[in-house]
């Protein structure tokens, strides 16, 4: 069942596999598992995010929201090794898989975090490669390609959650959305949301998805 990877502890069996992939140029080898988010694969709609998103900061805090296997938390660490790079996600497997990647690929600067069901960060790590976040921690930038199929009600909750830790004057988000499955709709409902201290617009389209930018004033 695709949905498993929306679950703290997928009920799949976990047959790792490993894959070559190259993330923004930088050419890693990874291991997946079923139970994850495209776990066959690098996802399209993270490869456009990846191939269309602005340079990083080249230090603070960076967040991986919703990191799967980890790709876009290894891209974030190979561009910025100065950064901090925050990987959440509610699945514990795709957690160890993000730590065992960032070891594999010597991105020291990767932190594992797990989160509730509702995408807030537990105060108590579930597992050993897991670190706890500061509550008040703020973000200098925000990437994901967050899980569209979480429904409507339950996608707005995780996003309320994470955006508006972005650093006020400097802190922007950039969120890969397929186009049919309603980005255009939630630009607005981010706008509106969020208020005025943000802009929210389109920052690029390719093969079907859009790139949304959130920037805090």
């Amino acid at each position: 069942m695709a949905e498993q990877y929306f679950s703290a502890e997928p009920s799949s069996k976990d047959v790792r596999r490993t894959l070559h992939v190259a993330l923004r140029g930088h050419d890693m080898d990874v291991e997946t598992s079923h139970g994850v988010f495209s776990g066959s694969r690098l996802d399209l709609g993270t490869s456009v995010l990846l191939r269309h998103a602005p340079e990083p900061p080249e230090d603070g805090d960076l967040l991986d929201l919703g990191c799967g296997w980890g790709p876009v938390s290894l891209a974030l660490a190979a561009e910025s090794p100065e950064a901090r790079v925050w990987a959440v996600d509610v699945n514990e497997r795709a957690l160890e898989l993000t730590a065992a990647n960032a070891r594999r690929n010597g991105a020291a600067n990767v932190r594992v975090t797990a989160t509730d069901a509702q995408g807030a960060p537990l105060a108590d790590q579930p597992i050993d490669v897991c670190e706890a976040m500061p509550a008040d921690l703020m973000f200098d930038a925000i990437w994901s390609n967050p899980p569209i199929r979480i429904g409507k009600e339950a996608l707005h909750t995780l996003l309320m959650a994470w955006l508006p830790r972005l650093k006020p004057g400097t802190g922007a988000a950039y969120l890969v959305v397929q186009r049919n499955l309603g980005s255009d709709s939630l630009i607005p409902w981010l706008a509106d949301a969020l208020g005025e201290g943000y802009a929210v617009g389109k920052y690029a389209s390719s093969k079907g998805f859009r790139i949304i930018e959130v920037l805090r004033r």
